[in-house]
């Protein structure tokens, strides 16, 4: 019976690391596919298209380049001017609010 239900286990297994959860494969293609974004966000960016990822590590660039971590708090970011413009002119930002305010700048494709 052990033997039996061994066998079983290794199926499943095998089976479940061969074909990948469809949800987090989705939410992977739309976090790299390439989307028209606003116009703020084009002048930041420098392209009328790019995916999200890449909107991020370029933030990221500009943050490190900049030194906009606050010494003080490395979890906030001190915007400048050219921030300012794609996070609704705030003076000052959490790192875990970038994602949510760089959302509505994605435009819905045609």
């Amino acid at each position: 019976m052990a033997r039996v239900f061994g066998a079983c286990r290794v199926l499943m297994a095998a089976k479940a690391a061969s074909s990948p959860n469809a949800a987090s494969s989705a939410k992977a293609s739309r976090i790299l596919k390439p989307l028209p974004v606003s116009q703020a966000m084009k002048e930041f960016v420098g392209a009328s298209e790019i995916s999200r990822s890449e909107v991020v590590k370029k933030i990221w660039d500009h943050i490190k380049a900049n030194q906009l971590q606050n010494p003080a708090n490395k979890k906030e970011i001190l915007c400048d001017k050219k921030l300012k413009t794609i996070f609704e002119g705030r003076d000052k930002i959490g790192m875990v609010e970038v994602l949510k305010l760089i959302t509505p700048h994605f435009l819905k494709p045609n």
